[in-house]
C-alpha cells in the first residue's frame, strides 16, 4: 500500500467525495476550495496499491479511483492545514479494512505533515446533524471515521454547538447596561484574556493554558484573532459598566466564508449577570453595521451553557453540531 499527496492535475479521487451522513463534503465544494487554496494537493492524500512511489501514477488506470483519500483545509495563506475535512472509504470495503486503511492514511499524511513543522496533527472536524446522537444512518458513517481517527493519535473529542444569526432575526438590542469603546492596544487585549481563563467553560482555553500557561494562551489568542481570522481589528470592543469599571470584551471576526461571533469574554467578577448576552448583542451589531452581515455564525462548547442561552436569547439559532477530534 502507498499512501501520497495527489498530483497537481490529479482528479480520479473525486468520485470518492460523496457526502453521506457523516460527512457534508461533496466533490462541488472541493474544485471551490481548490480555487481558493483552502484545499491543495499537498493537502489532499490518497492510498493506492502500488509497488513504488514513482510507479504509483502510471500503474493505475487513468480513470481507476485510488483506494482512499483524506482532505485536510487551510488557511490560504498558510504554510500547514489546520483542520481534516473528509475522509472517504468505499462503503465496499468492510468494515476493519476501512478503519485500517483510512488510519494508515491519516497516520502517513500526519508524518509528513509534522517533518513540514507541524506541532501536532490536525484536529478532525466532523459536521453532524444536531440530533446526531439517535440517528443510527450517522452513528454507522461516524464510527468507523471514529476509530480511523484514533488510531491515528487523534484520542480527545470534544463537540461543540453551532449556531447562525440571518437578517431575517433582526438585529438585537442592547440593553444599556454596558458602554463599548474601541481599544487599539493588543495588550489590553492580552491582559482581557488572560483574565477570562479564570473559571472559562471553554475546553480549547482550558487546555491551551494548562499546557503553555494563562499569559502565553492569550497572547496566542489574541494573535490568532489579530492574523490568521480575516475580521476587522478596528471591530474590537471594551465592554465597561456606566461607572467605567470593565466588564468584559467583544471580538466579532470572520472566516473565509461568514462574519462570526468570534470571541466574547466576560471577567470572572462580572459573571452572573447576562452580560454575555448583552456583548453578543453588540458584536451582531457590529457585524451588521460594519461587515454587512446578512448571516453570522457561531459555535461554542456543548457544556458551556451560559453561553448557549446567550446566543439563543439574541436570537441566534442552533442549527448543526460540531465533533472535534485532536490528539489533546
Amino acid at each position: 500500500m502507498y499512501f501520497r499527496p495527489v498530483e497537481d492535475s490529479d482528479q480520479r479521487f473525486m468520485p470518492l467525495l460523496r457526502p453521506d451522513p457523516a460527512s457534508t463534503l461533496t466533490a462541488g465544494q472541493y474544485v471551490q476550495r481548490r480555487a481558493s487554496h483552502e484545499y491543495r494537493p499537498e493537502w489532499t492524500w490518497v492510498a493506492e496499491q502500488a509497488g513504488q512511489p514513482e510507479q504509483a501514477t502510471k500503474t493505475a488506470p487513468a480513470d481507476a479511483p485510488p483506494l482512499a483519500v483524506a482532505v485536510w483545509w487551510g488557511d490560504p495563506r498558510a504554510a500547514l492545514p489546520a483542520a481534516l475535512d473528509g475522509i472517504f472509504v468505499p462503503e465496499q470495503v468492510e468494515p476493519a479494512s476501512r478503519i485500517a486503511l483510512a488510519a494508515e492514511l491519516l497516520g502517513a499524511a500526519h508524518r509528513s505533515f509534522a517533518a513540514a513543522g507541524a506541532e501536532e496533527p490536525p484536529a478532525y472536524h466532523v459536521f453532524l446533524p444536531s440530533d446526531w446522537h439517535e440517528r443510527a444512518n450517522v452513528l454507522a458513517a461516524l464510527s468507523w471515521r471514529q476509530d480511523a481517527a484514533r488510531r491515528a493519535g487523534l484520542s480527545a473529542s470534544l463537540e461543540r454547538l453551532q449556531y447562525e444569526w440571518t437578517e431575517q432575526d433582526g438585529v438585537p438590542e442592547t440593553a444599556g447596561r454596558l458602554r463599548f469603546r474601541a481599544e487599539p492596544d493588543d495588550e489590553v487585549f492580552v491582559g482581557l484574556f488572560a483574565r477570562v481563563l479564570a473559571g472559562t467553560l471553554d475546553a480549547t482555553s482550558q487546555r491551551g493554558a494548562s499546557r503553555i500557561g494563562p499569559d502565553a494562551q492569550a497572547r496566542a489568542e489574541v494573535a490568532f484573532y489579530r492574523d490568521s481570522m480575516l475580521g476587522e481589528r478596528g471591530w474590537w470592543r471594551v465592554a465597561e459598566t456606566p461607572d467605567g469599571q470593565v466588564a468584559g470584551f467583544a471580538v466579532p471576526s470572520r472566516n473565509t466564508r461568514y462574519p462570526v461571533a468570534g470571541y466574547l469574554g466576560v471577567l470572572p467578577e462580572r459573571r452572573g449577570h447576562r452580560f454575555a448576552t448583552e456583548i453578543l448583542a453588540e458584536i451582531t451589531r457590529i457585524l451588521v453595521t460594519d461587515a454587512a452581515a446578512t448571516t453570522i455564525r457561531a459555535d461554542t462548547d456543548l457544556q458551556n451553557r451560559p453561553m448557549a442561552a446567550a446566543f439563543e436569547q439574541v436570537g441566534y439559532r442552533n442549527i448543526a453540531r460540531r465533533l472535534v477530534l485532536s490528539a489533546r
